[in-house]
């Protein structure tokens, strides 16, 4: 199913973040939001994601009007999401962390069994309260509570924060590996060139909450391009 947005325009109390945004994503594809902070990424998956009410446009999934949907309505739809700084509860433990995906998702017990093949540390850790847990795994498990819930399209805010490189490797292998065997859609925002490098088919750029450039093939291997994108 593909995701299709229409002259979005969204913001907080009144103050414009997103302007006239269009793009889309197709069926089983991965592609990148990149740009510098500030710019409106992280603003654009809470929209995407019913976090976020839209002013104005439209956001299609599927054939389905998502625009004044909320959040547990998208992920009912097959939408998974995984937010900036992981975020997930520190005081629970793994597996109580993976039954919230579970229960705002839709139920397929068999998704437990491709999460732990991923990421085995989360069935080794599952008694084990998340706050205690490193940043990297903080993140496997933020993608994998995202991912029990069976999500068909899954947005990623910035995987690589926080998270030491080797782990960033792993992660985005993985990342790559789960839309390659499950068809998973995957929209992620990032800043670190290697993980664009290595996950995304292509990208859009955005540039004070407008898409000012679209990356694919070439231009999405020149770093010296996608670094005018990111480095202030």
């Amino acid at each position: 199913m593909s995701l299709d947005i229409t002259g979005l325009n969204a913001g907080y109390d009144g103050t414009p973040i997103l302007r006239d945004v269009e793009f889309s994503v197709d069926d089983g594809e991965i592609v990148g939001i990149v740009g510098r902070n500030g710019v409106g990424k992280t603003t654009l998956l809470k929209a995407i994601m019913g976090l976020l009410e839209p002013e104005t446009g439209r956001i299609r999934y599927g054939g389905e009007e998502l625009t004044t949907m909320g959040a547990d309505e998208h992920a009912q739809l097959g939408i998974g999401y995984v937010p900036q700084g992981r975020d997930v509860f520190p005081d629970l433990t793994v597996r109580e962390n993976l039954l919230v995906g579970e229960s705002v998702g839709r139920d397929d017990e068999t998704r437990y069994e491709q999460v732990y093949e991923y990421f085995p540390i989360l069935e080794e850790r599952a008694d084990q309260k998340a706050g205690t847990m490193s940043g990297g795994q903080q993140q496997m498990l933020a993608i994998g509570r995202a991912l029990v819930g069976d999500p068909d399209l899954l947005l990623v805010d910035e995987p690589s924060e926080g998270v030491q490189p080797s782990i960033v490797q792993s992660i985005t292998e993985d990342l790559r590996a789960i839309s390659d065997e499950f068809g998973t859609t995957i929209l992620f925002v990032e800043q670190n060139l290697s993980v664009i490098q290595g996950l995304a088919d292509r990208c859009y750029a955005i540039d004070h909450g407008k898409i000012v450039d679209e990356l694919d093939g070439d231009a999405l291997a020149d770093r010296g391009q996608l670094e005018e994108y990111l480095v202030v």
